[in-house]
């Protein structure tokens, strides 16, 4: 129910920009779906916490929101997550699995151009990717003509990496590694 709510106000927000370039590749919904095979677990929220807040920050460089929902079951978290490319917001599925990104895929793209992000060729760069004290510890390429988003990508993976670490998620994986 929450899910479509969030949809339903991503695409009530779409619809009002006006914005032609517009194009949904998979709803949050289906994205969410698909990460656990189709046996979603109830959204939880993240409460972002002042340590958290200013890293957070750093990463993406504007102050985050009190707190950040996500989809969670044993070591896998999945986080819905918006970042503004040159002009207009990319939304993105991030899937957090034993503290490594497992899927990061373009849900819905607003820009007018960059669009290259999407492609399989892009974000296979991001599977397994740790995060690090200087960002991720795999290099990702850029793609010429789409600089902005892809830095915005790089911002999420963090995001989602650093917001991992801080779920009781995350200490599962550490508790079974033990």
């Amino acid at each position: 129910m929450k899910i479509r709510m969030i949809i339903g106000c991503v695409l009530a927000w779409v619809g009002a920009s006006g914005h032609t370039a517009t194009q949904v590749y998979q709803s949050p919904e289906d994205f969410v779906a698909e990460m656990f095979a189709g046996e979603t677990p109830p959204a939880s929220a993240l409460w972002i916490d002042a340590e958290l807040r200013t890293k957070l920050a750093e990463v993406l460089g504007r102050k985050p929101g009190l707190r950040m929902r996500y989809w969670g079951a044993a070591d896998k978290t999945v986080w819905i997550l918006e970042e503004v490319g040159k002009d207009h917001p990319i939304t993105a599925g991030v899937a957090i699995e034993g503290g490594s990104i497992d899927e990061i895929r373009v849900l819905v793209f607003r820009e007018s151009r960059g669009w290259e992000v999407k492609y399989p060729f892009f974000t296979r760069q991001f599977h397994q990717a740790r995060l690090t004290r200087r960002g991720l510890s795999q290099n990702i390429d850029g793609i010429t003509g789409a600089t902005l988003s892809v830095h915005a990508m790089k911002r999420m993976a963090r995001a989602a990496l650093l917001m991992h670490e801080n779920t009781n998620h995350a200490n599962t994986a550490l508790a079974a590694a033990k």
